[in-house]
């Protein structure tokens, strides 16, 4: 793993961060929103990719997960943290590219749970 956390600090963060259900993420990921944002090659950009495995691993028992998907818990959490430093804008949160990135990589930073 490329962080010196434990699985059971990137699983804490995890679970405290990615605060989006399954179901929420993937009719998320279906809007033409969360297609316009991130970064991409002229394919499907690295956050709506990420938000797909973020589904897969959020239906997986956490005993099952893979190393693979370890490290991509790891990263999602280093994301959402760096993006959430950043600060959103100062108006109209709710319709931000900064919180569609966010949504992307399964954090909804309207959501207060």
């Amino acid at each position: 793993m490329s962080s010196s956390k434990s699985r059971d600090e990137i699983w804490d963060e995890w679970r405290e961060l990615v605060n989006m259900a399954p179901k929420e993420l993937e009719d998320w990921l279906d809007t033409e929103e969360s297609k316009q944002v991130g970064d991409s090659d002229g394919g499907e950009s690295t956050g709506h990719r990420s938000g797909r495995r973020i589904v897969t691993i959020k239906r997986t028992n956490k005993d099952d997960l893979t190393a693979d998907q370890w490290d991509h818990m790891a990263t999602v959490v280093g994301y959402v943290k760096r993006h959430l430093s950043q600060g959103g804008p100062d108006d109209d949160v709710e319709h931000s590219d900064w919180r569609y990135s966010l949504m992307n990589w399964g954090h909804d930073p309207l959501k207060n749970d």
